[in-house]
């Protein structure tokens, strides 16, 4: 049996990015949460106002034996624009930025790779800002935050910015869609 890893990822709004990683085959756990900041357990107003340095995060917990690292950052990098920075569409703030927090060094190195063949391929036209670290620190996000998406197709935001991105994945990798 393979042991499963964690990698936590920032690109943006987290209702966003857990709305699509839940439906990846391999991963077996997603949680919404903030990350590599300055303050202990902090608020999801806390985290809002920009002055704790945390980042909106998804802790995705896999079986490198379904899914490699390499493939989850494939997902991530279609899924958010790493070109701006501190901003995912109208979505401001620190909190937002993109990010890649790593648990092993198997995920450092294959994140660095990719991120040089991003930037040596110029695939987005514009330098990628993703900030690439160790896990320094990781908090769960409030209840009402989990599988937000899920229980909440409808809403505003979900239907706007969330349900696109959930197409875009099932197209762009239906082989990796959880069956």
């Amino acid at each position: 049996m393979t042991d499963l890893q964690t990698i936590v990822l920032g690109g943006g709004c987290f209702w966003c990015t857990e709305s699509v990683y839940k439906e990846v085959r391999g991963v077996t756990d997603v949680e919404s949460g903030y990350s590599n900041g300055q303050a202990a357990q902090p608020s999801y107003d806390a985290v809002c106002t920009g002055q704790t340095g945390c980042n909106e995060v998804v802790k995705l917990v896999y079986d490198p034996a379904v899914i490699s690292t390499r493939e989850l950052l494939e997902i991530f990098f279609l899924i958010h624009d790493p070109t701006t920075p501190n901003r995912q569409g109208n979505d401001v703030g620190t909190q937002y930025r993109s990010g890649i927090y790593f648990t092993n060094d198997e995920q450092r190195q294959t994140a660095q790779t990719l991120l040089d063949e991003l930037a040596r391929d110029h695939t987005f036209g514009r330098p990628v800002v993703t900030e690439l670290l160790a896990l320094a620190d990781y908090w769960p996000a409030e209840d009402y935050h989990q599988d937000f998406f899920e229980r909440n197709p409808n809403q505003g935001y979900c239907v706007a910015v969330a349900a696109p991105k959930v197409a875009k994945f099932r197209k762009t990798f239906a082989r990796l869609v959880r069956g």
